[in-house]
């Protein structure tokens, strides 16, 4: 008399692997690299005016750090955050950069809605 009553739940897919679903994937990891190279390029020209002992710009455009996923409202998304490095000979007295619009431990969470909602979207 004993019967099994208990049905499986198949737990939800984390997210819609479509085409629509990836073209929107893909817009938003241009949109967040667009905004990463702005952010970037205006915290640079704060400093253009800085020069090393040999005349050259001490704070300067670095590549980038390793890609990571984030996950957004869309699904993950892979995005490489531009750098920068400061040429100062004193290591304490260097200029270091963090993004405001992808912290460095942020891995969850729509980075649009919390570019946004910061207001960093300005042209």
């Amino acid at each position: 008399m004993s019967k099994d009553n208990v049905i499986a739940i198949k737990k939800p897919d984390t997210f819609v692997d479509d085409p629509i679903s990836e073209i929107l994937r893909q817009g938003a990891r241009s949109l967040i690299s667009q905004a990463l190279e702005i952010e970037l390029e205006l915290y640079i020209n704060q400093y253009k005016d800085l020069r090393d002992q040999m005349g050259l710009q001490r704070v300067v455009r670095n590549g980038y750090l390793p890609e990571r996923q984030i996950q957004t409202g869309v699904g993950p998304v892979s995005v490489k955050a531009p750098r920068i490095r400061d040429r100062h000979q004193n290591a304490s007295k260097r200029i270091h950069f963090s993004s405001a619009i992808l912290p460095p431990y942020l891995q969850h969470g729509t980075v649009a809605a919390l570019a946004v909602s910061k207001g960093r979207f300005h042209r």
